[in-house]
């Protein structure tokens, strides 16, 4: 291995322990009260190290979203490429996907729902926020092929792909930050598998040509 693999080997392991540790923080005081000096604490690094890898707490935060953003990713061109489904269990497909999706990683999913609604996204870098916007791009194009081709067979009604992904994803995550909200109040009220149940058994029927 050479001097340079070894070095970059090195800066990425040392970039996945500052991510461990916003993680940690980010749960614990929530993104509003956390500060970069609490990740370098937790990092057991100095806070100009963590500056050497992301240029400010936002930057850090929404860095937890990527590897969700690839995991959908990869679960809806999984779903859209498989063999002998059916559009309508394609779509079931997804749905099931979305539940992978969400067991992933809870907290940095409400998270990145989070982000993707507030003025956060403005203070990112360029790279940054092109991965993101990439990454929900490609995901949100593979579920609009999904539709299409459905809206083909003339399963589903003949409505715009990508509005149709577009209201897909909006439930889903809709759902999530609501039923979230209503735990924060309640602990007891853990009610997202069930809502998100009827949301999508709700979504699917208006979807289907009768």
């Amino acid at each position: 291995m050479g001097i340079q693999e070894r070095k970059e080997r090195e800066r990425e392991r040392r970039r996945q322990q500052i991510i461990v540790a916003a993680k940690k923080v980010f749960s614990q005081k929530g993104f509003n009260k956390a500060t970069m000096d609490d990740i370098a604490s937790e990092a057991e690094l100095s806070p100009g190290t963590l500056y050497l890898y992301f240029k400010n707490k936002e930057e850090l935060y929404a860095s937890l979203s990527l590897r969700i953003l690839q995991y959908l990713y990869i679960r809806v061109e999984h779903v859209k490429d498989e063999q002998g489904l059916d559009p309508e269990q394609k779509l079931d497909a997804m749905i099931d996907a979305m539940y992978d999706v969400y067991e992933f990683d809870p907290l940095v999913i409400i998270n990145m729902f989070h982000l993707q609604s507030s003025e956060t996204l403005k203070n990112l870098s360029t790279q940054l926020l092109t991965e993101i916007k990439d990454l929900s791009r490609r995901s949100i194009g593979g579920m609009a092929q999904i539709f299409e081709e459905g809206i083909r067979a003339g399963v589903f009604i003949d409505k715009h792909p990508v509005a149709l992904s577009d209201i897909f994803w909006s439930l889903f995550s809709g759902v999530v930050l609501w039923t979230n909200s209503k735990r924060i109040i309640n602990e007891e009220k853990n009610f997202l598998k069930k809502t998100l149940n009827l949301a999508f058994k709700v979504f699917k029927q208006g979807i289907m040509c009768k």
